[in-house]
């Protein structure tokens, strides 16, 4: 049979074989809603105008008003009617007569897409009845008075979520009279943190203004010895936003019956955040080029990255994980899902996935990069998003690990999620989605081992208790750190996380040292080493420390290795080498210094000043080797935010940002950023150059829209000096 024939027959087949209607997958697109459905020959003399008929509607869509104030919605910038679901909202409808429950009959008609289906939950009829039942679709009148009445509606509380179209119907005996298609009436309806019956229902109301309501949070980075934070706007309420975050939905094509439900929500979207297989928002770039695009860590938020993809539907350069993590944040708070960023503290990226990361030593003890393939990531952003998980068994809902960052395929994408942090923690990692992937990333172990020329593999050292050392995110109504490592994993070394690692393991973790591998780990000689905190541009030293617990007299060969890394733990290059042979006496303590010179690094550093240093001894004596590292991050200068004049909403301000260049040379192309929601959009300047030593100061007025605590963003960007912020808390007054 031929291809065309075959094709033929295949269309003919009877419609519950296949799809009845095209996939409707797009809430942009909208479908032509007949203005009169007739039921059949309309009689001589049928005149429409005598029937009830529609004159106006009114959405009470204001931010003062009465939907806006109880859905907590009023401080999107969109003049359109923003609901949650499963709650309450008002319309008054206009006739051009006084309504006659007796005689007259109309309904609401609620549309999404292009194909709505009411088994698919895209057309909703809604009845005007005497009774509203919670969480249910509905309508009561509430109020009559002259030609109008007050509706209260009532939406369901698993309600797909997006922007939908309202259309008032009424019968007359011969056909049905609609409203004509109004842009005015569009409603969006979210996700319902505050109703019981929503999936994403959260029950703290501290924790519902953080994790829903907040439009700047803080992200974490720096290493776990030397934690550093900046600020972050998020912007979730700001104008067409809302619109950009459906739109990463229709990009996804997710199928609108589907937008109900925040798992699959946040599955297609933690592949939507990045660009790596489907032209998604963001492209990740990790190798400190930045050509034709804006260094990530030049970004002080998510506005202009999603506003710039809504726009040119092509992905934004660039990214790395702390921009897909706030970008993906700001998605999940504006649909109202609840979230918040986490930073985990050398997070392993363990490329064969068997719980361990093999760190693989030559025959001198230095680290052999060809065979090395797993890395550790000084840090590493990903969110959690909060939702009940009806997929799996009682207990695994709460927050749940959702990624944009592009690691590891899953299902033949680069996403990760949602997996359940408590599913995590208790090894329960069997239950979709990645909880593997997670898993090994805070609870991996390093392993050094080195090979022997008879083939043997000799593990060195195992160090389990480096990875996932430190868990964050941001306090509940403050800037501060709240550590939740406990929320992952339970105490290193005790009986819960034992039989958790060995649950994992039952449910198909690889865990296994193998077999032909010899370890004796040399017990009596302990060494451990410090780095100097040190800022940009300065000389500081690493101090090595040897504890000889024996009776015995040792020497040992000692040799640092001082590397420029990406913050993902990839080396870039090598700077420091250092070779020094030591004496140990019987029962004592040793130390010794090594300086590093800032003209060792100074031309080879990279975006976030981040080091890796590696120190391995050699114990002549006994052949045994012992082994470090250690990541660190130079301290970098801040920028300085102030304002002058009066800071009054709907007046004009001025801000000013000073910034002094500390390193001994000129900076070039320099751009400075600076954003603060509800007080101004990005502002951005160029500047040729700032020599050294010498201060720029840059002033910009502004007009702040809304009263209340605000936060001013900044960032500074060149070739040669990144990872530059200042901040400012402004306390915007009424007029």
């Amino acid at each position: 049979m031929s291809e065309t024939t075959s094709t033929k027959k295949e269309e003919k087949l009877p419609l519950n074989w296949r799809r009845a209607l095209p996939s409707n997958n797009s809430n942009a697109e909208e479908n032509l809603v007949p203005e009169r459905e007739v039921f059949g020959l309309i009689p001589r003399g049928f005149n429409p105008e005598d029937y009830l008929r529609v004159v106006d509607i009114h959405m009470f869509k204001e931010p003062h008003e009465i939907n806006k104030q109880q859905h907590h919605t009023d401080q999107y910038y969109s003049p359109k009617l923003i609901v949650r679901r499963g709650q309450l909202f008002q319309i008054q409808i206009d006739f051009n007569r006084p309504y006659k429950p007796g005689t007259d009959k109309f309904w609401l008609e609620y549309l999404i897409g292009r194909y709505p289906q009411q088994n698919k939950g895209t057309y909703i009829p809604v009845l005007v009845g005497d009774e509203l039942n919670p969480g249910e679709w509905g309508a009561k009148i509430t109020h009559k008075e002259n030609n109008s009445i007050r509706l209260s509606i009532m939406s369901s509380a698993s309600c797909i979520v997006g922007k939908f179209r309202l259309y008032v119907a009424v019968w007359t005996p011969f056909g049905i009279l609609r409203t004509v298609r109004n842009s005015e009436t569009d409603t969006y309806i979210l996700f319902n943190p505050w109703s019981q019956q929503d999936t994403v229902f959260l029950d703290d109301e501290k924790e519902r203004e953080e994790y829903v309501l907040n439009d700047v949070g803080v992200i974490f980075h720096g290493d776990v010895n030397d934690i550093k934070l900046r600020s972050w706007s998020y912007g979730q309420f700001e104008e067409n936003i809302l619109d950009a975050c459906l739109f990463l939905m229709d990009k996804a094509e997710l199928e609108l019956s589907g937008r109900g439900n925040p798992v699959k929500i946040c599955r297609v979207a933690s592949a939507v955040i990045n660009s790596r297989d489907d032209s998604g928002v963001i492209a990740g770039s990790w190798d400190n080029t930045y050509t034709y695009g804006v260094a990530p860590s030049a970004w002080t938020g998510s506005v202009d990255i999603l506003l710039e993809y809504y726009s040119s539907k092509q992905p934004v350069r660039y990214g790395q994980c702390w921009v897909f993590a706030g970008v993906f944040n700001t998605f999940l708070r504006c649909l109202g899902i609840p979230a918040r960023v986490i930073t985990n503290y050398s997070s392993a990226h363990d490329n064969n996935a068997n719980l361990q990361l093999d760190l693989f030593l030559d025959e001198e003890g230095k680290v052999d990069t060809k065979t090395t393939k797993d890395s550790i990531w000084n840090y590493h952003c990903w969110n959690e998003a909060w939702m009940s998980r009806p997929d799996l068994p009682v207990g695994f809902g709460g927050w749940q690990v959702v990624d944009g960052t592009p690691q590891e395929t899953s299902d033949g994408m680069y996403r990760c999620g949602p997996a359940s942090v408590q599913a995590i923690k208790h090894g329960h990692i069997c239950f979709q989605f990645d909880a593997p992937f997670v898993f090994a990333e805070v609870n991996s172990d390093i392993v050094y081992s080195r090979m022997e020329k008879s083939g043997a593999q000799v593990i060195e050292k195992i160090d389990m208790t480096h990875i996932g050392k430190l868990i964050v995110t941001k306090e509940i109504g403050g800037d501060g750190m709240m550590d939740i490592t406990e929320e992952y994993k339970f105490q290193e070394g005790s009986d819960e996380e034992r039989l958790a690692l060995e649950t994992a393991v039952m449910y198909g973790v690889k865990k296994q040292i193998t077999q032909d591998t010899v370890y004796h780990p040399q017990t009596d000689v302990d060494m451990d080493f410090q780095v100097q905190k040190a800022i940009l541009g300065s000389d500081f030293k690493v101090t090595i420390t040897f504890k000889n617990k024996s009776h015995n007299y040792y020497s040992a060969t000692t040799y640092l290795s001082g590397n420029i890394v990406f913050y993902t733990g990839v080396m870039k290059s090598e700077f420091k080498k250092h070779t020094f042979s030591v004496t140990l006496e019987p029962s004592s303590s040793s130390t010794f210094d090594v300086v590093i010179k800032s003209s060792e690094y100074l031309s080879e550093l990279l975006d976030q000043a981040s080091f890796h240093f590696f120190v391995t001894a050699r114990i002549n004596e006994t052949g045994k080797i012992l082994a470090m590292q250690k990541a660190t991050v130079l301290e970098i200068p801040t920028l300085h935010i102030k304002t002058q004049g009066e800071t009054v909403a709907g007046r004009e301000m001025s801000v000013i940002v000073e910034f002094t260049n500390p390193l001994k040379q000129t900076l070039e192309n320099v751009t400075l950023r600076l954003e603060g929601p509800s007080v101004l959009r990005t502002m951005k300047k160029d500047f040729r150059q700032i020599p050294a030593n010498s201060t720029l100061i840059w002033e910009v007025k502004c007009t702040p829209k809304r009263p209340g605590l605000r936060k001013l963003i900044a960032s500074l960007n060149c070739d040669a000096l990144r990872h530059v912020y200042g901040e400012l808390n402004v306390q915007i007054q009424k007029l």
